[in-house]
């Protein structure tokens, strides 16, 4: 399986080497684009006053971190979670500076740049010209924004984790591995049993008018015909003929 962890930030501002701090960090565990329930949240001590604009986007108060650990001591937890594994984001480099920043004061080694996958950079390759913001792709790929009034570094992650599916390919591919997995559990459970092949195959109930109309359906339905043909159908032909 594909394993990767799709990560967003709430800060003080917009830049580090000016003073701004992380205040919270939130991450979801996917593997094959899906997400696998495990995720990783912590609000953390900046060391410094929250300004109001920045309270404004993301309702996160001086009085919700007062107690809340400073980085240093939330790093390593962080990176067990993080592991190996490629790290996307919207706007990567905005997260990735404040990650560089705090592990640079913790005397971390930085995780590098080909680990980063850009999500704002996909939707830019996808839908040139367009806004591509996360609020703009959630609404453009009907991904629900109903639970979020604000900013929130693991909603946000929760959003963005779907958005990449999207970009990816969408609910097709997921489909896609949902049958994958289905077809091979059900021909291993055949295997198993030990049933040798049908030596003859059944005869279709269907006449030549509905199996013409089936073909034509999916035809005009489908972009990947690799299933069907696995029973015998094979569409491009039939399209010809």
């Amino acid at each position: 399986m594909s394993r990767e962890i799709v990560l967003d930030t709430e800060t003080t501002g917009f830049d580090p080497r000016t003073g701004d701090r992380m205040i919270e960090v939130g991450c979801i565990e996917i593997e094959d684009l899906l997400p696998t329930g495990r995720t990783f949240h912590r609000l953390i001590h900046p060391e410094r006053l929250i300004p109001a604009d920045a309270i404004r986007v993301h309702g996160i108060t001086d009085e919700k971190v007062k107690d809340a650990p400073k980085f240093a001591e939330i790093v390593i937890d962080l990176c067990d979670f993080i592991g190996d594994a490629p790290i996307i984001a919207h706007n990567a480099q905005f997260d990735r500076n404040f990650i560089d920043h705090e592990f640079g004061r913790c005397g971390r080694v930085l995780f590098p740049e080909d680990r980063w996958i850009d999500t704002l950079k996909l939707a830019q390759a996808r839908f040139p010209g367009m806004a591509n913001s996360l609020d703009a792709l959630c609404k453009r790929f009907k991904v629900s924004l109903v639970e979020r009034t604000l900013h929130g570094a693991l909603i946000d992650a929760r959003l963005l984790a779907e958005v990449y599916l999207e970009l990816k390919g969408g609910k097709e591919r997921r489909l896609d591995l949902s049958a994958s997995r289905t077809v091979t559990a059900a021909a291993a459970a055949h295997a198993a049993a030990g049933y040798p092949p049908r030596p003859r195959p059944l005869l279709t109930r269907g006449g030549e008018a509905e199996q013409a109309a089936h073909e034509a359906f999916l035809r005009a339905t489908l972009k990947d015909w690799s299933l069907w043909k696995g029973y015998g159908l094979d569409i491009e032909k039939a399209s010809a003929a």
